[in-house]
């Protein structure tokens, strides 16, 4: 009998990449969920004895989910597949009942010995394999998908594509390389964040990756809730690889520099020169380590220039405003980090050239072929 598995993720992409690393040979009915909300329901309706969970979800992020399966007392086992891999994520997640915790992107062995660990799955002995019934198998046609998410995503990815090559006036993101360029940004941008919740020990709280196809001049419009609230600082570094150009923006509210100082052991003073030794040290892990996840991904080692001070202490479009005249259009992804218990907000901003596209579709549509 087949096992009700789930997979709750707001990506399409990473949903997709779970399904295809379940072992080959394991008898389960497959359903997904988009939010944590689908997935609560999709569970009281008994799709999921088996729950592969992440964790930064729109609706109802993974932590809720976990907390209303123990409240509601509902019947799962849940493994977390997640991008923030901070060591206490993986300590609350497993606190509130998670049997363990896979970071992304997911590696088909790991989540086998996984499952074999803990009995949620078993492989067939070698005697059971040579059964008459399985012999009588067609040996080349797999069980018929349980979804049709598990259509290919390249498809997709190769007309969108092929669309902008025959039309450069095109400028148009298709939701589905949204997705993909968003689960990118979602890794990198945990890995960033663990790297800087080791550093400070704190605990960093992960937004969901915003990507948006923009044109530049309307980057701080795009910031308005920055804009709106106070004064900032920004740093700005370029990146190059092979086809790909952009520049990557790190900038932090005003009011961070004390609470940011106190967690780098330094002795504050209200300093510009102080405040930009700050500035630097924080761009220099969450830059770096964002780009490094996302060279990772897409298999391309990027070369990153010197970092170059938009400003201190000025309204964002300000600090953008050098940028704005670069070039017309970007592939804007940006990322909201903040500090549990701590008043520190920053915003990590990667900018890809419009040139760059073509490149990057390109890219995706083979990494997910």
């Amino acid at each position: 009998m087949s096992i009700p598995l789930l997979i709750c993720d707001d990506s399409n992409m990473a949903r997709k990449q779970v399904a295809r690393s379940l072992p080959d040979d394991w008898d389960v009915e497959i359903s997904f969920a988009t939010n944590g909300e689908e997935g609560i329901q999709a569970i009281k309706a008994g799709k999921g004895d088996v729950l592969l969970l992440d964790l930064n979800m729109p609706v109802m992020d993974g932590y809720q989910v976990l907390e209303t399966i123990i409240k509601e007392d509902l019947n799962t086992m849940v493994i977390v597949i997640s991008g923030d891999i901070q060591p206490e994520a993986h300590q609350r997640v497993t606190s509130l009942g998670a049997l363990d915790f896979i970071q992304k992107p997911v590696n088909k062995t790991k989540l086998t010995e996984i499952l074999l660990a803990y009995g949620i799955f078993t492989q067939d002995s070698e005697e059971e394999k040579s059964l008459p019934v399985e012999i009588e198998k067609p040996p080349v046609i797999a069980p018929a998908p349980k979804h049709s998410e598990l259509a290919p995503l390249t498809q997709a990815a190769e007309t969108v594509s092929t669309e902008r090559e025959q039309s450069d006036e095109a400028f148009f993101l298709d939701p589905e390389l949204r997705d993909c360029y968003q689960e990118i940004a979602n890794v990198a941008m945990g890995q960033a964040g663990d790297l800087l919740a080791r550093l400070l020990d704190v605990f960093v709280v992960l937004p969901i990756p915003n990507v948006n196809l923009i044109e530049v001049s309307e980057l701080s419009m795009a910031l308005s809730d920055v804009e709106e609230q106070e004064s900032t600082s920004g740093i700005c570094q370029g990146f190059i690889g092979a086809g790909i150009s952009g520049e990557a923006l790190l900038i932090l509210n005003d009011s961070s520099f004390k609470d940011v100082a106190s967690l780098m052991n330094y002795k504050y003073e209200v300093d510009e020169s102080t405040e930009l030794e700050l500035l630097m040290d924080l761009a220099n892990v969450l830059i770096g380590a964002c780009l490094n996840g996302v060279s990772a991904q897409l298999d391309m080692p990027f070369s990153q220039g010197h970092p170059v001070v938009l400003g201190q202490h000025k309204k964002i479009s300000e600090l953008i405003a050098t940028n704005s005249k670069k070039w017309k259009r970007t592939l804007a992804i940006e990322i909201s980090y903040s500090i549990e218990d701590y008043s520190i907000k920053c915003d990590l901003l990667l900018l890809f050239t419009e040139e760059s596209m073509r490149t990057l579709n390109n890219k995706i549509s083979y990494l997910l072929d």
